[in-house]
């Protein structure tokens, strides 16, 4: 009852509100009542054997065979031992004993040794190697399983009932095993025997399919497979996964991204897609199929969109669930008004706008020099306002237009599928010719043939004429945002120029649409607002009463780059200032150094925020809980017990070297509810294992630090027993900079490192060695606050541990990769020896995750220590955080910084972020040499674009390279930085680690063309 409620209450914890799916399945590996003929069991006794098969009836009266036994010695034993039964891949399998015991006081020959009791072994074998006397008849070589005894008992006049009792045998790792029976001063019957393994059946669900799974642990991931016309969805797709639980039943809901495919949707309680009936359509993966919007059919079944029906469109910007629609009428009764020079248009807007709300306007004008002659663009000779294309009201002013010439205006109505059609937007026009009659006219209507037009005026001393061109323009200064112009002003005495007009546009990205007016009285002006660095081309034409001129040709000028000045005046002046304070800057540093040296014994260092920690007499020191006599009571001082109650489980977030790893809400009456990590301990443990695990618990509680992992407290009053500490949302350091690569800033990652350097910092001088700093068992918080966790792990790993991180060296498991070469050698942990592991640290972090030595077996890193070779700079990294790397891997473990020396390091890079810019070079010098990550790639060693970004980790990528056009390796050479961005590769990270790459690969498939032999 007691094994059962555990089990109960273990599964309840781990999996909160999760309902077991499918009912487990049972394979038999061996059922004595299916036998048809003799067993011929092997019996062994020192005298003479009581073992005896014999033919029986069950309680459905069939015919078993039975093995009995009833001594009148028990001084002996008498042992019975099955065949070779093979376990078929099963870690553990269960045993079903039905046997009946007689009472020692019913029988006649009642002695004080007679027992009601008896022992079950195992024996595992690759193969069927037993013999009459091989192996041994004693317990060892055997496994205990259980001391079996009966719950009823056979009485002279009594009830005759059998037991059933259900053993678990395991881990199992053999290709088979023996069972074995021994009796000693027994009277009973073993009826039958069932051995068989539970497993989870396959099964189907949230449109993902898993298989038929075997439990080898407390639950048994599963990893399954989309069903048929469904895909996983999201830009890093992961298998879908369910866990099997050892039970042999289904346990949670599955973790998948499993959707159906555009066309089909999900049946039959998400377990298969159907595609979508005619007449409906499905575009995306989420939802149901629904009916084709207006104006719209689909044909077929399992169609991901609806065609639009004759003369209807869809335009590429609309989603698939829009209906269909068609271009613009003809906008309507276009009004024209002549005020001075400026022509003014006015329309209204179409009968019919396309059932569409993009409705715009485009206006074409076109010129005719002579009623006959052939009519032209007018281009740029006049000007639009607001614009001439895109229009969005239903006014236009037109200036610019010459004496004596006719116009036609032509008003475009467009929207959003009218590229689409073929065909031309429907329009309408207006003709406007101009004359000198002295008249101000206005034309309402369609075609309007003759607006005559005046602006000749005359006075005493001049006729108003067209200008002439602007010939020369100057620049007289210039800035970073700002260029100072002037130009010559031609001697012409039969017109006044009222104003002058200036057009600039930046050179590289000239349009029409990014082009500036301004206007001057006189002949110069200051265009303001430019950008640095930046060249602009720059027209400028005169207006008089007659109207606007033609624009001069396009000059060019550049405004200055940052820090430069036309005016150099003040040059000299700012040298001199800037080395009068770089020279004060140095003595006061210079004497801060003095000071902080002459004071450094006396002043203590600055404890954490929670004072827990002080240099001399003040320094807590960390107490081993293994020196207790009773490891319990450290827990006890160490650890706060906490109400189960006031824990919920939300869900498994992974697995520990003992069980579970969940994210549950703490609730204690009084506090705010917050969210909180939750180890468990798998059923089934040893008293050692609970002992190991609460050591953990024993250790953190003695720590109270911002960057150290925080304990809450410990459940160990019901089942299973759990360890409670704060949760962080970024989970694993490592995994966390691999899934955001590149996207932190040099002195964002000098911070994570900081805060590790300042929790290893109160280990040390809590007297604590960590013994496996990793980024892997750093955890980080929603605010990138770094903290060491996993205290006492390598201490308990065992050597049938499967990690391969963690390698044997003289008789227990080691993190070689990280481990400093005196602990590998001589198992020699000092805080010296975790400064190591830190180096390893900073590598991880700068690297944003990589695997320390990438790929090489643990023996070739070994070696590579071992002749001085040392890891070089990751990708741009800063030379001092690279220099401290290697002062952290010096082979005399007394040369190495304390963590005190790494704080101090790293404080001083973060007060100057510009010594963070000065990048290591590989090669540079350093005082080791450097061990070379690969061979860099050669684009013919990739056969396509998404292998070769695979290769440099930037595979997120692939499906925009495609898109744009980048479809076989020999065209990445041509890619720029502009290429890039157009591609959704705004990470500047991102953008030099693909770029190095093609210049590499280009660079190296030069040197091999040109060899010769």
């Amino acid at each position: 009852m007691e094994l059962t409620c555990r089990s109960i209450v273990l599964l309840g914890c781990i999996f909160l509100d999760w309902a077991l799916l499918v009912s487990a399945e049972e394979e038999v590996l061996m059922n004595t009542k299916t036998e048809t003929s003799d067993l011929k069991w092997t019996i062994f006794s020192n005298s003479k054997p009581e073992w005896e098969e014999v033919s029986g009836l069950d309680e459905e009266n069939n015919s078993v065979r039975t093995y009995q036994i009833c001594q009148t010695d028990s001084s002996s034993s008498h042992w019975l031992r099955s065949g070779f039964i093979q376990r078929l891949g099963a870690s553990q399998v269960y045993v079903e004993l039905r046997f009946t015991m007689m009472e020692c006081s019913s029988r006649s020959t009642h002695h004080r040794s007679c027992k009601e009791t008896f022992n079950l072994y195992y024996y595992q074998a690759d193969s069927n190697e037993a013999t009459s006397t091989y192996p041994p008849w004693m317990e060892n070589p055997y496994t205990k399983v259980d001391t079996v005894a009966a719950d009823f008992l056979l009485r002279k006049g009594g009830e005759r009932k059998f037991n059933v009792k259900t053993l678990r045998l395991g881990p199992l790792s053999k290709r088979g095993f023996y069972l074995a029976f021994q009796a000693q001063g027994a009277c009973m019957a073993l009826l039958s025997v069932r051995v068989f393994f539970k497993k989870c059946p396959p099964l189907v669900s949230a449109l993902s399919s898993f298989p038929e799974t075997v439990p080898r642990t407390l639950v048994q991931e599963a990893q399954g497979v989309c069903v048929e016309h469904a895909a996983q969805q999201g830009p890093r797709p992961r298998p879908p996964k369910l866990f099997c639980g050892e039970d042999g039943q289904w346990v949670g809901q599955p973790t998948t991204s499993c959707a159906c495919l555009p066309g089909f949707e999900p049946a039959e309680g998400h377990t298969r897609c159907t595609a979508c009936p005619v007449g409906q359509f499905k575009s995306g993966t989420e939802g149901q199929c629904t009916g084709c919007p207006g104006f719209s059919h689909a044909t077929i079944r399992g169609a991901s969109v609806c065609a639009c029906r004759s003369g209807y469109l869809r335009a590429e910007s609309d989603a698939p669930d829009t209906i269909c629609t068609r271009p613009p009428s003809a906008p309507r009764s276009i009004v024209t008004q002549i005020n001075d020079t400026t022509l003014s248009l006015e329309w209204n807007e179409p009968l019919d706008n396309g059932g569409r709300t993009d409705l715009s306007y485009a206006v074409k004008c076109s010129v005719c020099r002579s009623p006959k002659g052939l009519c032209l663009s007018c281009g740029d000779s006049v000007s639009y306002r607001p614009a001439q294309q895109g229009l969005l009201g239903r006014r236009l002013e037109v200036w610019g237009l010459l004496p004596h010439t006719t116009y036609t205006f032509t008003i475009q109505a467009l929207n959003g599928v009218s590229q689409l059609s073929g065909k031309d937007p429907a329009s309408e026009s207006v003709n406007i010719t101009s004359s000198h009659d002295g008249k101000r006219q206005t034309g309402v209507g369609r075609k309007v043939e003759i607006v005559r037009i005046s602006w000749v005026i005359y006075n005493s001393s001049a006729i108003c004429a067209v200008p002439s061109l602007v010939s020369v323009i100057r620049k007289s200064d210039s800035t970073e945002s700002s260029l100072t112009l002037h130009w010559s002003v031609s001697a012409q005495p039969h017109y006044t120029i009222l104003q002058y007009q200036l057009r600039y546009c930046e050179k590289e990205r000239r349009s029409e649409d990014q082009c500036h007016y301004t206007e001057s009285n006189k002949n110069q002006a200051v265009l303001t607002d430019l950008r640095r660095a930046t060249q602009y081309e720059v027209q400028v034409r005169a207006r008089t009463m007659a109207g606007y001129g033609s624009f001069s040709p396009a000059a060019i000028f550049r405004t200055l780059p940052d820090g430069q000045d036309s005016a150099s005046q003040f040059l000299v002046p700012g040298i001199l200032i800037a080395v009068g304070m770089l020279l004060l800057v140095t003595f006061v540093f210079v004497a801060a150094y003095c000071i902080r040296r002459h004071s450094r014994v006396k002043d203590p260092e600055l404890s954490d925020k929670n004072n827990q920690y002080l240099v001399g007499q003040g320094v807590k020191v960390y107490i081993d809980p293994f020196t207790y006599e009773d490891p319990n009571e450290a827990v006890r001082e160490f650890a706060k017990e906490i109400d189960v109650s006031f824990v919920k489980i939300e869900e498994v977030i992974g697995a520990g070297e003992f069980g579970e790893v969940c994210r549950g809400r703490l609730k204690i009456p009084g506090k705010k509810e917050n969210y909180v990590a939750i180890k468990t301990l798998k059923g089934g443990f040893t008293e050692k294992q609970r002992r190991d695990f609460l050591s953990e618990a024993s250790i953190m509680g003695q720590f109270q630090h911002p960057n150290i992992i925080h304990l809450e407290g410990i459940i160990t009053a019901s089942c299973p027993v759990m360890i409670l500490t704060e949760f962080m949302e970024n989970g694993a350091l490592d995994s966390f900079l691999r899934l955001n690569d590149s996207q932190f800033t040099p002195i964002q990652l000098v911070g994570m490192l900081r805060g590790i350097a300042s929790g290893m910092k109160y280990l040390a001088e809590m007297s604590y060695v960590h013994r496996d700093l990793a980024a892997r068992n750093i955890l980080i918080n929603s605010n990138l606050v770094c903290k060491v966790s996993d205290f006492g792990l390598s201490r308990f790993l065992q050597e049938n541990s499967s990690d391969p991180t963690y390698t044997s060296s003289l008789g227990g498991k080691i993190p070689i990769r990280w481990t400093a070469p005196e602990a590998i050698a001589f198992r020699k942990f000092t805080s010296a020896s975790d400064v190591w592991s830190y180096g390893i640290v900073m590598w991880e972090v700068m690297s944003f995750g990589e695997r320390p030595y990438w790929d090489m077996s643990n023996q070739d890193v070994i070696n590579a220590i071992e002749q001085d070779y040392r890891l070089p700079p990751p990708p741009d990294c800063p030379t001092h955080l690279h220099q401290l790397m290697l002062d952290c891997w010096q082979k005399d473990r007394s040369a190495r910084p304390r963590f005190a020396d790494l704080v101090s390091a790293l404080d001083k890079l973060i007060r100057n972020p510009a010594s963070l810019k000065i990048v290591a070079q590989e090669g540079a010098g350093p005082s080791y040499p450097l061990l070379d990550q690969r061979a860099p790639l050669a684009l013919s060693s990739c056969a396509s674009v998404g292998e070769w970004l695979r290769a440099i980790k930037m595979e997120r990528y692939e499906d925009s390279f495609l898109q744009a056009g980048f479809n076989s390796v020999d065209q990445l050479a041509q890619i720029t930085t502009q290429d890039l961005l157009h591609m959704g590769v705004t990470l500047a990270g991102h953008q030099r680690k693909i770029l190095s790459s093609i210049q590499t690969m280009t660079f190296r498939n030069k040197n091999t063309a040109t060899v010769t032999f």
